[in-house]
């Protein structure tokens, strides 16, 4: 599977993601192919690109949970860009409160992790899709920390609302808040703009003061990183360590302009790299919350070798059991003998996996 800008799409393309309207109406299933007429839809929607099946690629499995968690994605988004839009012009949350709590009671009591599926994303509609998710991934994260039901409501609201500064960007400027490759001047446009809202929720959730405090830490916590002061300690309250390793999360995985998406992988080795930067026992959290290297995901090796995972680890997901597709041998990645065998990435084509039959590798009883 790989993210296709839609300037780039071509005839033929089979969907890797469905495609529902706003009001959670199926538009495009599934391994449909691409038509003339279904690109112009596409690029009708203002959608930034789609998601496409390599040429030879099976159609990954994916179950109706999966299929329901991309549709309640496309349905709320309209909901909270209401609301935001109302936040931004009355200094009102409004309904927002209701939105973090509806959160809650979806994503923030699972004990099994999911399959965090990135949606499809538009100019119009970008800032509340990156902030619909990142909340999704901080009402996962709180539940494994074990914070309490205020404690999370307080999270999730941050969530929601952290990009709110972004709506003041508009004219020509209206471009950077889903732009991913800004010059100086222009990542300082969005970082103002960003801080600027801080009144707006002083005003708006005057009884929370956590939802401001962890908004402006994060934001300025990434100023610092983009100025190369990674070393430097911030203090942050409990929110905002959530928040910026879920913010940076979505980030880092979802589609962009550029079309270079980074893998969950990645994103995950980024977080572990860097404990000073990223709370480990929220990357830990969130590594509990969501599915990254799992039986049938299939890994680019240190080797240069192409592997399967067959078995998930608990206690390091970067060091999971693996057939390699070279000689079929089997290899623990957590062996003091494979020390030096390393997962680089997660395979960016899929022309030549194994279609898995993940009941086989089931231990019986």
């Amino acid at each position: 599977m790989k993210f296709v800008r839609t300037e780039d799409l071509k005839e033929g393309m089979r969907l890797a993601h469905p495609i529902y309207s706003k009001t959670g109406v199926l538009l495009y299933e599934r391994n449909s192919k691409l038509s003339s007429q279904g690109i112009e839809s596409v690029k009708n929607f203002g959608l930034l690109g789609i998601y496409v099946l390599e040429p030879a690629e099976p159609l990954p499995p994916m179950s109706e949970e999966n299929i329901e968690f991309e549709r309640f994605q496309t349905m709320t988004i309209a909901s909270l860009s209401e609301e935001l839009k109302k936040l931004f012009t009355q200094r009102k949350k409004g309904k927002l409160s209701f939105l973090a709590d509806n959160l809650l009671r979806l994503y923030g009591h699972l004990d099994e992790k999911i399959t965090f599926y990135q949606n499809l994303r538009s100019r119009d509609d970008f800032v509340y899709c990156h902030s619909l998710n990142v909340a999704i991934l901080c009402a996962m994260i709180t539940h494994k920390l074990n914070l309490r039901r205020e404690e999370q409501l307080s999270v999730v609201c941050s969530a929601l609302v952290h990009d709110i500064g972004k709506l003041g960007l508009t004219g020509p400027n209206a471009a950077l808040a889903y732009s991913d490759d800004l010059d100086e001047d222009d990542r300082m446009l969005v970082y103002q703009a960003q801080l600027s809202a801080g009144d707006i929720l002083e005003e708006a959730f005057a009884e929370d003061p956590n939802v401001k405090r962890s908004c402006m830490q994060v934001i300025r916590r990434e100023l610092d990183l983009y100025r190369g002061q990674e070393g430097e300690r911030m203090k942050m309250v409990t929110g905002a360590r959530i928040l910026l390793v879920a913010n940076q999360y979505d980030k880092m995985t979802a589609m962009s302009l550029s079309g270079n998406i980074q893998s969950e992988v990645r994103a995950i080795q980024e977080f572990l790299n860097h404990p000073e930067i990223y709370d480990p026992e929220v990357v830990d959290a969130l590594i509990a919350s969501v599915n990254i290297l799992f039986s049938g995901v299939s890994v680019e090796l240190s080797t240069g070798e192409k592997a399967l995972v067959l078995t998930e680890n608990p206690r390091n997901i970067l060091m999971p059991t693996v057939l390699c597709f070279r000689d079929n041998s089997i290899v623990d990645l957590s062996l003091p003998e494979n020390g030096d065998i390393q997962i680089v990435d997660i395979m960016k084509t899929m022309d030549n996996r194994y279609i898995m039959n993940t009941e086989a590798i089931i231990p019986q009883e």
